[in-house]
């Protein structure tokens, strides 16, 4: 942790920070070091005077992450506060907004701003920038059937601008090198009655409340909807629900009782309970179907 050698910044630079309090699974071992940017160009500096082989993490509100016990080598790059989060309707019913804000504010602009087409966003938990890394969606659409473009610092700190084209979008995935950090994206919506775009986002809310245990110290989805050997997309909770995992426990994790594709952490679960409890679930449903579930879940760090 101290052999770590880091320029100067403005921001915020801590290290041995424990990531768990970032997450919202509430487990995790610390970062080396945890920086937390002022703005756009205090990061770009940071990434340019940051020694190549020193490995970085950039991460939102931590929505679809395990931070395994170990915790994370490098620096984790957590883009925090207002001036990541800002969101601005465009004329031609588009809408920029940070890589910081959380989608469901992103819905709530849009909708203000009677722009339609992003009503999903208040469905996915998470920011902008993760929005951007998985292609988040759902309820039938997903980032890549709204975004224009994205501007990215890389490796370097070199700003670059991203088409919908570059992204090479598929489910749950973009096809971008490594090592990019989003600033912020652009979206094209279509112009409707902000009251009737609200209608749709309270649609959207009351059924994610009626179907998933969003209250709990969950991560989302934990595993993508595979596909069989027909190309027909199966569901991942109906293959849990099938193979006997729903309500399985390993330590403080457990399969959600309410969504059988959520796992949730009790109250005392470390991350190691959380990911094994994955891979179990995943070992049963192999065994029961066939199916290799793949998680989407992201697991970082040291076990």
């Amino acid at each position: 942790m101290s052999e770590l050698s880091l320029p100067p910044v403005r921001g915020q630079l801590l290290r041995g920070e424990n990531l768990a309090p970032f997450t919202w699974f509430r487990v995790g071992g610390p970062a080396d070091a945890l920086f937390l940017p002022a703005d756009a160009d205090d990061l770009a500096a940071f990434l340019a005077a940051l020694p190549a082989q020193t490995p970085i993490l950039p991460i939102g509100v931590g929505s679809n992450l395990i931070v395994r016990d170990g915790g994370v080598p490098g620096v984790v790059i957590r883009l925090a506060g207002r001036a990541w989060a800002q969101i601005e309707p465009l004329d031609g019913a588009r809408l920029r907004a940070g890589a910081g804000a959380l989608d469901s504010m992103v819905a709530k602009a849009a909708a203000k701003a009677g722009i339609a087409g992003l009503e999903f966003y208040v469905g996915v938990p998470g920011t902008i920038g993760g929005a951007l890394t998985m292609n988040a969606g759902c309820y039938g659409r997903e980032t890549k059937d709204v975004l224009i473009e994205a501007t990215a610092l890389d490796r370097s700190g070199t700003r670059r601008t991203l088409t919908n084209a570059d992204f090479g979008f598929s489910y749950r995935h973009n096809a971008l090198p490594e090592g990019l950090i989003f600033l912020d994206a652009t979206f094209q919506g279509a112009a409707d009655d902000p009251a009737a775009i609200a209608a749709r986002m309270n649609e959207i809310t009351e059924r994610r409340e009626t179907a998933q245990p969003i209250r709990e110290k969950t991560g989302g989805s934990t595993f993508k909807n595979p596909v069989d050997a027909s190309g027909e997309k199966l569901s991942a909770w109906k293959l849990v629900d099938e193979a006997g995992m729903r309500g399985h426990r390993r330590g403080g994790a457990q399969v959600s009782e309410k969504h059988a594709n959520f796992l949730i952490n009790t109250g005392e679960a470390a991350a190691a309970d959380i990911e094994g409890l994955g891979e179990e679930v995943r070992a049963a449903v192999k065994a029961k179907h066939g199916v290799e579930l793949q998680w989407e879940i992201k697991r970082v760090g040291r076990p």
